[in-house]
């Protein structure tokens, strides 16, 4: 999580220094940088609380005062990340100077553009992470994977130009890259499910093992894989039912053509495929057809701006921006397609934990009597099943007064 916090930060001062660069004026704009910087973790509080608020009240429930502290404020996280916005708004305001206007209005608005281009899609990779390692490393190596698989084929066979942004592109070099994409992804996947440190978190067993603040990485992490992860055996029937209506009928008209023993040994073929291969194909597909225009934008944006690179952070690669631009967006795609197809509705105690901080003081008060109860009678816990003893009474005092 502070690995991706990292990036942002480098992208975000890479791209503040273009604005700065691309609306200089004559005199200093009074607090820039402090207002850039100021919007920034102002945004970065209310998206990574978003998503790891339920960790988080996981981890910090057994430390009274820690509890105390989040409680309060995860409680009230939406309310103070919109009064640390409106500070941030007047504080603008009040440093408007006459003759400056423009510029500082030029500033907002790239503040903010930035904000919304950057630092929020690429925030859902946060999210990914407390689902299980996985669907944060494989999405980000996928488009890595896809820019060396569709140089080397560019390298090699490329004729046809694609794009007028990128001159170097080709179409050769598209295709070379998804083909050598989708082959990576399937057996990649198939590598990383088989290491349950990139499973914790995606199952109530891997939640508790992987999808907080403990630093389990170094303890290590013992789970039972999510079924997402367990290979299953397929046949071609299996295949051809779950294809829609055109390509399965134009498989069958092309099986009938196939000599009668070779079919009659091909139905009997099976095959164990994890459902997590056909994911990854899916997510490799969005990384090579889709994710490159990330990279179209941003060549663009250079161009524009007559630069070859957004910065010299990495030497030889140019900024951490022209690395990243196709990341930006595959973590929204990569949340997306976890959220939709893979995540399964499921409670956990993170969940319980989020909704109990909603309640009054009186049914929080009330729900512990009622828990404690359950799991006594259950023999879960030692204890008798009083619902007018000491929790009751206490219920009654604060309700009705002493």
């Amino acid at each position: 999580m502070f690995f991706i916090l990292l990036n942002q930060f480098l992208v975000a001062r890479e791209l503040f220094r273009i604005a700065y660069i691309a609306e200089r004026s004559k005199r200093s704009l009074p607090l820039l940088r402090t207002q850039q910087w100021y919007f920034f973790f102002t945004a970065v509080f209310w998206l990574y609380l978003r998503f790891i608020k339920n960790n988080l009240l996981v981890e910090v429930t057994s430390d009274k005062t820690l509890a105390r502290l989040f409680y309060w404020a995860l409680k009230h996280h939406s309310l103070i990340s919109y009064s640390l916005y409106m500070a941030g708004f007047v504080g603008f305001v009040l440093s408007l100077k006459k003759g400056l206007y423009p510029h500082q209005f030029a500033h907002y608005a790239w503040t903010h553009m930035i904000i919304l281009i950057t630092t929020v899609p690429t925030s859902f990779f946060v999210s990914n992470i407390f689902s299980g390692l996985i669907w944060y490393v494989l999405p980000a190596f996928l488009i890595v994977a896809n820019d060396i698989c569709a140089y080397l084929a560019g390298f090699f066979f490329g004729r046809t130009p694609l794009i007028k942004l990128s001159p170097k592109k080709t179409w050769e070099g598209f295709f070379g890259g998804l083909l050598g994409t989708l082959a990576l992804a399937f057996f990649l996947s198939a590598f990383m499910s088989r290491h349950k440190v990139n499973a914790a978190g995606s199952s109530r067993e891997g939640m508790a093992l992987g999808g907080g603040l403990d630093l389990t990485v170094f303890k290590g992490l013992d789970c039972t894989p999510d079924e997402v992860f367990v290979p299953v055996d397929y046949s071609p029937a299996d295949v051809m039912a779950a294809l829609p209506d055109g390509p399965a009928r134009l498989l069958s008209l092309a099986a009938e053509q196939v000599p009668p023993g070779l079919r009659a040994w091909a139905a009997d073929l099976t095959f164990a495929v994890a459902p997590i291969q056909l994911h990854a194909l899916s997510l490799a597909t969005f990384a090579s057809i889709i994710a490159p225009f990330g990279g179209f934008f941003a060549s663009g944006f250079k161009r524009a701006f007559r630069m070859k690179d957004f910065g010299d952070t990495i030497p030889g690669h140019g900024g951490v921006t022209d690395r990243f631009d196709c990341q930006i967006v595959m973590a929204v795609f990569a949340y997306t397609y976890y959220y939709s197809y893979i995540s399964k509705p499921e409670v956990t105690l993170g969940d319980v934990l989020s909704m109990a901080t909603k309640l009054n003081d009186h049914d929080q008060i009330l729900l512990v009597g009622k828990l404690a109860n359950l799991l006594a009678g259950e023999g879960l816990i030692p204890g008798e099943r009083r619902s007018g003893g000491r929790l009751g009474r206490r219920r009654r005092a604060v309700r009705f007064g002493p």
